[in-house]
């Protein structure tokens, strides 16, 4: 049950359950999560969220074993395991008086502490694998993996919104990508100032290259080409020919210069390359 969620005027009701007729719009008798977690565990997560007056009828059933249904007379026996979980500071809370200090001990049976994921970088190849399955049966997605890069790249982040924002993540990454492996260009991660991109930004244009090349070789499975050099190095010249014409406004003589050839060469890989000028650039 994620306490955080419900309306704090269902509370109770969720916890406990009601009667018909206990409050306005309780039409039938509700079962609530203690009945329902009979001879079992129930998990409360964000337990640091739940109001004050809820928290005292909590504690009354973790004391005494037995609660009652919102406007009911009955009592009931409660044979359930608490599990309970919080990002918050209790200790804090119940010094602010925003949580009980009784009820804190009574859950401070056996605490375990959870660091953030930047703290334990070791379960992310883990937590990669698990999501990247878990996104591919869900959302019918084909990745079979993430690059040595990749990972590098998620090993090093910062991870402020830890596990939920690794799954985010890898979910924006998987139904944007462009082929089964996912590369440094596919995440968008924020850095730890939360002000931009991150390392992605640094990549080098040979890793970029690296990562269009490998996506290349990975949706042909190896398939047959002929000339692939000479494809590559026409698929690298056209873009690099086309931008610094752009950026020179056309001027050839600049833009042989800033190329590192000459003039004559430059009109004639314009000419090889089907390469269109507009009339500012002719």
């Amino acid at each position: 049950m994620h306490c955080a969620a419900v309306p704090r005027d269902l509370l109770e009701s969720d916890l406990f359950g009601h009667e018909r007729g206990s409050f306005t719009g309780a039409l039938e008798r509700r079962i609530g999560k203690f009945e329902l977690a009979e001879e079992g565990t129930l998990f409360l997560d964000e337990v640091g969220d739940i109001p004050l007056d809820v928290q005292t009828k909590l504690l009354r059933v973790l004391q005494e074993r037995e609660f009652g249904r919102v406007g009911g007379k009955e009592i009931l026996k409660a044979d359930v395991r608490i599990l309970a979980a919080t990002n918050q500071d209790l200790e804090k809370a119940v010094k602010e008086k925003r949580f009980r200090e009784d009820l804190y001990f009574r859950l401070k049976v056996i605490p375990i502490y959870l660091p953030p994921l930047r703290e334990r970088r070791g379960d992310i190849p883990l937590l990669v694998g698990y999501f990247v399955d878990k996104i591919n049966r869900e959302m019918g997605t084909q990745i079979s993996g993430v690059s040595l890069e990749a990972m590098k790249l998620l090993e090093e982040h910062t991870w402020q919104g830890n596990v939920r924002e690794l799954e985010n993540t890898l979910i924006r990454a998987a139904v944007l990508s462009s082929g089964p492996i996912l590369f440094p260009g596919d995440f968008t991660l924020q850095s730890r100032q939360g002000d931009g991109p991150s390392e992605i930004d640094s990549l080098s244009l040979e890793e970029v290259i690296r990562h269009k090349l490998e996506d290349y070789f990975e949706r042909t499975r190896g398939v047959d080409v002929d000339n692939l050099y000479n494809l590559v190095v026409e698929r690298v010249e056209r873009p690099l020919i086309e931008l610094t014409l752009r950026k020179t406004r056309g001027n050839q003589i600049k833009a042989a210069q800033i190329l590192g050839i000459n003039r004559n060469t430059l009109r004639k890989k314009i000419a090889d390359l089907h390469i269109k000028l507009k009339k500012d650039e002719e």
